[in-house]
């Protein structure tokens, strides 16, 4: 089912298996609509379960023959400050169950080089990766055609943690914050890169979600502490994709 009106479009699936479906036929629609509108297609990639089902999925039949890999350009809105195959890295599980099954050109994938001992230099490469690759001029920021994003049961996005100096950010692209809860640096977009996309999507599933996803829905605004709430695509679309477990707490 989907709910329409003035706020992000929010569409419910039976269960996680149907949600990833559901995720998994509207990548295949943005891309063919962002190729055939601009030659290309831009994806912002996350990390969790729930892209890990979706990943499978449009590594198989009929999905996978139903894209242009050839002009597919992947990006990840956050990575682990880790090596590329480290099992918490969010490139390797995209590796493994995505890109290493498909063909698309290695050229194309664009992952976030983590493993550099220096985590600000980190995201200063990133930040040179987009501006070469959207061929931005200074103060811009890329327009991805889709950004997939997850959400913590904290309220965290990306890595966009509670309480993050990264929420504040407005002139630079990517981020490296520390996270204190982690006791670690990790590598982010920030809000106004999220923001400049043509289509977020936030992809949650299970019932220990549930309470957050009322919250960043139905709460006040108040990002330092619920940093999910913080995107809101200026001149493009946000879409909730949640299992009926996730959404449990949205009728009351």
């Amino acid at each position: 089912m989907s709910a329409a009106g003035a706020g992000p479009e929010i569409v419910i699936s039976r269960d996680a298996a149907a949600l990833a479906d559901e995720a998994a036929r509207r990548f295949v629609a943005a891309a063919r609509a962002a190729v055939a509108a601009r030659g290309r297609f831009t994806v912002a990639l996350s990390g969790g379960s729930t892209p890990r089902a979706l990943f499978r999925l449009l590594a198989a039949a009929p999905y996978n023959e139903q894209l242009d890999w050839a002009r597919v350009h992947v990006y990840w809105g956050d990575e682990r400050t880790v090596p590329p195959g480290d099992e918490q890295s969010n490139y390797r599980m995209a590796r493994e169950h995505l890109l290493s099954r498909v063909p698309i050109p290695e050229t194309q994938v664009h992952r976030i080089v983590a493993e550099n001992p220096d985590p600000e230099a980190a995201a200063d490469a990133y930040a040179t990766t987009l501006r070469q690759t959207f061929a931005l001029a200074d103060g811009e920021f890329p327009r991805f055609d889709l950004i997939h994003l997850g959400l913590g049961t904290e309220g965290h996005t990306a890595s966009l943690f509670p309480g993050s100096p990264a929420l504040a950010e407005r002139s630079r692209s990517i981020a490296a914050p520390w996270v204190e809860k982690l006791g670690s640096f990790r590598i982010t977009l920030t809000p106004p890169t999220i923001n400049a996309a043509r289509e977020v999507q936030f992809l949650a599933a299970g019932a220990e979600k549930a309470a957050i996803v009322r919250a960043i829905l139905r709460d006040p605004k108040n990002p330092d502490e619920l940093p999910a709430q913080i995107v809101a695509p200026a001149g493009g679309r946000l879409v909730w994709l949640l299992d009926e477990a996730a959404a449990g707490e949205l009728g009351e």
